[in-house]
């Protein structure tokens, strides 16, 4: 390995050990309800379907709900994959994909497996790819987390009867965690000079 590589690794490395602190704490913080400049928007989520994000949830109750939006994000994807064909954001002009790659797609992304058997780019649509596969990347990452949140509750009450609540969990990290990363390495890749258009 040349010394670019170690300097490379060493760099990783550094900035993870620099960060995993106040990024720690930063979660915790999210998880306990105490990060709040977007309360408004937090409860556009929370209104319409009735969440209370301060009850509590057992472990079944974390599970379904959990369950039910993994089936939902799936559902949506399977259906955004089949009918690219028909929808926007597709200047080649892309079919949909047949039901048993989609399902695979949509199962593997949903997942954070991220398994494609389709040649990428050259198989998807724009919106397929930036409203399908995009949005999974984020919610899976969002459920892993939501998650992980319970069962370090789950360890520190010594059991499984308040988990916390999924939906306030998987919203809090989506919008206070993972957006916020997302936009500053969006910057980041622009201020690199990385492309991006809509253009065939």
């Amino acid at each position: 390995m040349t010394a670019n590589g170690w300097a490379q690794i060493a760099l990783i490395l550094g900035l993870v050990a620099a960060t995993a602190i106040p990024l720690g704490r930063y979660i915790a913080a999210i998880a306990d309800g105490r990060v709040t400049f977007l309360a408004p928007v937090e409860r556009l989520f929370y209104a319409p379907a009735g969440v209370d994000p301060a009850q509590g949830m057992g472990w079944k109750a974390y599970t379904l709900a959990m369950l039910a939006s993994n089936l939902a994000g799936f559902l949506l994807l399977y259906a955004i994959l089949r009918l690219q064909g028909v929808l926007p954001l597709n200047p080649e002009g892309m079919g949909g994909q047949s039901a048993w790659l989609a399902f695979n797609t949509a199962v593997s992304f949903v997942t954070n497996t991220n398994w494609q058997a389709y040649s990428g780019e050259s198989g998807l649509s724009y919106l397929a790819q930036m409203a399908g596969l995009t949005v999974q990347n984020f919610l899976s990452a969002s459920t892993g987390i939501a998650l992980a949140l319970a069962l370090s509750r789950a360890f520190a009450a010594g059991g499984v009867a308040d988990l916390g609540n999924y939906w306030a969990d998987f919203v809090r990290i989506t919008l206070y965690l993972l957006l916020p990363l997302a936009l500053v390495v969006g910057l980041l890749l622009v201020a690199g000079g990385v492309p991006q258009s809509l253009s065939p």
